[in-house]
């Protein structure tokens, strides 16, 4: 008997919701008929109003805090066993993902109706991206190897982490930085599309110091990128993604007020890709991925002074296994070298903020293809300059009291290509009522070209101008233990926007965006609604007041969970609009439903299960040379985690 792919994924659907259905009332009976009264401080911990220092560089609280900024602890990590961190942001309000198949494919994010060129990404204090596209390569770096994501939204960034932050800074943090106890973990995992992981981490801690180190591999044969391969002659085949990823902390404790650390996050992994025309039908790339960083700290009740110094890296070489002539293919290799010095006084009333800051930024590229021709026989391509600096200088201040919040930034960045450029932020906020808070901000900000948007060959302009913005958001916010709801409007304009490598001239984008998280005894639940206007607003140019490519108007999502000491479930939908692609091809809008759940069978073991797109919706993130590139139908991933304490 033959078995339709769709009736297959139907069966698989039914089977896996019928069994974690089943798991989740055996245990809840079991845990019943132990103890009838549950004690809620058992219950995972779900904290509304956390600690954020990504927003302010300082520990602020959200409540306290001028931009919005959303918080993914190390609990709600635990819901993306085996994916990678663009599969964490994918499912975050006001956040929109383009993608170019299987896992490990090329992705890119849009916030705030900025693409991922626009917003900064920080790993441990450290730049992270590639200087000749100017993305983070998220989707390299597996989640199993981090401990906290820290998202800020809107252009109060730009003043206080310099250029690359107009649309938001999102902070990752190396799994092993705030070790509670001294442990062994090790995970295995399997999933569609024969994809498993395997993982070992181990921590110690004692009175001054504590350690962590983490590596984990995986691997998936994917599913064929192509959508619909009749339009190109494509390999129509499987495009497989495999990972080495590994992390390191240290922490130490050297007197009372002196303490220094170190940490690292890397990536080794392949990814198969498919050509235009069959030039390459068994391309492949390879990546290096990964920031280091070390420190210093001395701590006064006065004053907290930190030394810093690391680097990231962003390597990436193609090569065809069957082409002798392209066995060492296009190669990009970015270094990123920073050192940082700040304080945070305390001025009584206030923080105040001073720092420095040295950037250094080379790019190392060879047998670039030649998009003008393409598909095209690898040619040399020289980037001139291949390197730059910026020297910075930044000030701050904030105030927090019981009825009003303050906050201000300035920065000074000196930029070796472009000179000097000077943004910042000033923000404040009042609590009229009790639980309630509104407030206003203002903020510049601006992105230098990247070394692709100025010298890559057939798509570039060596003229090209940095970007600026003006930032204007106002909100209200009501946050009362339990919950937290804000809505937030903002209105941006940008002049000398880059688009396809030309200096557009000016956008505008202004839209709303509405969240609320709720904690009720032992359920958690609420939603995210993102109004997005986005336009061109070039005049005389054929695309005016046309919305800008992959921003929908319309987005959301709404989510609710159950928990208990011994389990917890959680059910998400999310929902895009329509979306323009940059050759003005109009994308279908999809709603997608997922669920993940986690139970301990016994106090050492837990057991995780994802399962994303269960009504195997049919749907597309990205399109270009008038491809569509494909995405995955119902999948899962389950695993099984033991903890030696």
């Amino acid at each position: 008997m033959s078995v339709s792919r769709a009736s297959s994924r139907t069966y698989l659907r039914l089977s896996i919701l019928s069994a974690l259905g089943l798991l989740a009332v055996n245990t809840a009976m079991a845990a019943t008929s132990e103890n009838t009264s549950i004690d809620d401080s058992n219950l995972p911990q779900v904290e509304l109003d956390e600690i954020v220092v990504t927003a302010t560089r300082t520990p602020t609280k959200v409540s306290n805090v001028i931009a919005q900024t959303r918080v993914i602890d190390k609990e709600e990590l635990q819901r993306y066993k085996g994916q990678t961190v663009t599969d964490v942001l994918k499912n975050q309000p006001g956040i929109n993902i383009t993608q170019s198949g299987s896992m490990g494919s090329v992705s890119n994010f849009y916030m705030r109706g900025y693409d991922s060129k626009q917003v900064l990404v920080i790993i441990d204090g450290i730049r992270y991206s590639s200087i000749s596209t100017g993305a983070p390569a998220l989707n390299l770096l597996s989640a199993d190897q981090i401990d906290r994501i820290e998202i800020l939204y809107g252009a109060s960034g730009s003043s206080i982490y310099g250029s690359d932050a107009m649309g938001g800074v999102i902070q990752i943090f190396t799994k092993g930085n705030n070790v509670e106890q001294s442990n062994v973990s090790t995970t295995v995992g399997y999933g569609s599309n024969n994809h498993y992981q395997v993982g070992l981490t181990g921590q110690l801690k004692n009175e001054t110091s504590s350690l962590s180190l983490g590596v984990s591999r995986n691997e998936t044969d994917g599913f064929n990128a192509i959508a619909n391969p009749s339009s190109y002659d494509y390999n129509a085949d499987d495009d497989g993604f495999k990972s080495t990823n590994a992390s390191l902390a240290l922490q130490h404790k050297i007197s009372d007020s002196l303490s220094a650390g170190l940490s690292a996050l890397y990536s080794d992994s392949t990814t198969n890709i498919d050509s235009a025309g069959n030039v390459f039908p068994n391309a492949y790339s390879d990546q290096k991925n990964g920031s280091a960083n070390v420190f210093i700290q001395h701590q006064t009740p006065l004053a907290v002074t930190k030394f810093s110094y690391g680097q990231s890296i962003d390597k990436s070489t193609t090569h065809d296994a069957n082409s002798i002539d392209y066995q060492d293919g296009s190669q990009f290799d970015t270094i990123q070298q920073q050192a940082r010095s700040e304080t945070s006084i305390n001025a009584q009333p206030g923080t105040v903020i001073i720092g420095a800051e040295w950037l250094s930024q080379k790019l190392e590229a060879s047998d670039v293809l030649d998009f003008s021709g393409y598909p095209a026989p690898a040619a040399q391509t020289a980037y001139d300059p291949e390197d730059r600096t910026v020297k910075s200088g930044f000030v701050g201040y904030q105030l927090s009291e019981d009825s009003y919040d303050l906050q201000a930034n300035y920065r000074v960045d000196d930029n070796s290509q472009y000179g000097n450029e000077n943004t910042y932020n000033i923000g404040a906020a009042i609590r009229p009522l009790d639980g309630l808070r509104i407030g206003a901000s203002y903020a510049t900000g601006f992105r230098a070209p990247t070394f692709n948007d100025l010298y890559y060959p057939g798509y570039s302009d060596p003229d090209l101008k940095p970007e600026t913005s003006k930032n204007t958001e106002v909100f209200v916010e009501y946050n009362k233990g339990n919950q937290i709801s804000r809505l937030t409007g903002y209105h941006t304009d940008v002049d000398d926007f880059i688009s396809n490598a030309t200096n557009t001239s000016k956008a505008q984008i202004k839209g709303l965006s509405l969240t609320s998280d709720w904690r009720v005894s032992s359920f958690v639940f609420g939603l995210g609604y993102d109004y997005l206007d986005a336009k061109n607003k070039t005049k005389n140019d054929v695309n005016f007041d046309q919305q800008l490519p992959y921003r929908p108007k319309n987005s959301g999502l709404v989510y609710i969970g159950y928990q208990q000491p011994t389990f917890d479930m959680r059910l998400e939908a999310k929902y895009s609009d329509d979306r323009l692609t940059t050759e003005n091809n109009e994308l279908d809008s999809y709603t997608l439903l997922s669920l993940s759940g986690s139970t301990y069978i016994t106090s050492n073991l837990r057991a995780n299960l994802r399962v994303d797109n269960i009504t195997d919706e049919d749907y597309t993130l990205a399109s270009q040379f008038g491809n569509e590139y494909a995405t995955e139908g119902t999948s899962y991933f389950g695993s099984l985690t033991y903890d030696w304490y």
